[in-house]
């Protein structure tokens, strides 16, 4: 029995071992198989460089070839440096190109701010109609022009017609006179009226000759508009001193008078103990000039120098007279209490 047993235990260990020696031989195999086909590519490569050394032998000496190697071998220091620089360029490019970013942000922002500007600016443009004048003859030989509820006449005697022209507009017809008439009833007329009227005046004597300014049919929109402006702002004048003579009261203005193109403001309050004649000189530049003015002391002890350091703090511009009066009050004539 024991004998079997060693028998079939040498056949087992026999058994394990060719099976161990085949999976052995199995790997060896494979492996001999990689380390031949990387023999085969290291004699295909060695096959190449003796053909190049060949070749190189052929075409030049050994020397030459060290001295191309040593000149490639700078050339690649140099391209190693050049790519370094071209490094160092794309960073700094990276980082102006993350500013223009922060500065192209801060544009479309700005954009949207003027675009916002832009429409309140045609909201207040529209809101402010300057067409003052109604056209109420246009012929082959003039053109009649109101202003300011029909109280000034503008004609514009054209001259002779272009060929080809039908309806006489051609821009470059010229134009012979511009005249301006007062239509105005001064005797019948409001002073506020006559005052709005001799400021218009005063602007279309200021300018000169006006057939210097529009010599053709294409200069008169311009004209029209500058006009219909100082109407505009004359008339508006005229309307603030409406107002103060009907409300005057609640300023402690006692009495609104016109004389020539100044205005006379007779300011009274018992609670300051003041009375003072205040005179403004208006032009046709109204509202946007500061107003010439003198102080005439009644009573008590506002002067010229206390006058003026209320006109200094009220800016030009819209009821630019009512915002005087109001600021006189308000600093001036109320109870110091």
């Amino acid at each position: 029995m024991k004998s079997y047993f060693t028998k079939e235990s040498k056949i087992l260990a026999h058994n394990e071992k060719a099976t161990l020696y085949s999976k052995l031989l199995q790997s060896a195999q494979e492996q001999q198989g990689k380390l031949q086909s990387r023999i085969e590519k290291v004699d295909e490569l060695l096959k190449e460089a003796e053909s190049c050394l060949v070749d190189l032998e052929t075409d030049s000496n050994w020397e030459e070839w060290e001295a191309d190697g040593s000149d490639e071998m700078g050339e690649g220091k140099n391209l190693k440096e050049e790519l370094e620089s071209l490094q160092a360029q794309e960073e700094e490019l990276q980082r102006e190109l993350a500013d223009l970013e922060t500065q192209n942000e801060q544009m479309l922002t700005r954009m949207s701010q003027l675009k916002e500007e832009e429409k309140s600016c045609q909201e207040l443009l529209e809101s402010y109609d300057f067409t003052e004048w109604e056209i109420t003859e246009w012929s082959g030989q003039q053109a009649v022009f109101n202003f300011l509820y029909d109280s000034i006449e503008l004609t514009v005697v054209f001259g002779p017609p272009i060929d080809g022209d039908v309806f006489g507009e051609d821009p470059s017809r010229k134009i012979v006179s511009l005249t301006f008439e007062s239509l105005l009833d001064e005797e019948k007329a409001p002073p506020s009226s006559c005052l709005v009227q001799r400021l218009i005046f005063q602007f279309i004597e200021s300018q000169g000759c006006w057939r210097e300014k529009c010599p053709t049919l294409s200069y008169l929109p311009q004209v029209l508009h500058d006009l219909s402006l100082v109407v505009s702002q004359c008339k508006i004048l005229g309307e603030e001193i409406e107002f103060l003579e009907r409300w005057g009261g609640k300023f402690n203005l006692l009495k609104t008078d016109i004389s020539d193109t100044k205005v006379k403001l007779l300011f009274s309050a018992s609670t300051a103990f003041a009375k003072f004649e205040l005179t403004l000189s208006l032009s046709a530049d109204y509202p946007s000039a500061s107003l010439p003015f003198t102080v005439r002391r009644q009573i008590g002890n506002i002067g010229e120098e206390e006058i003026s350091a209320v006109l200094s703090k009220v800016p030009t511009g819209y009821h630019y007279l009512r915002r005087i009066v109001s600021l006189i009050h308000q600093n001036l004539l109320q109870d110091p209490r």
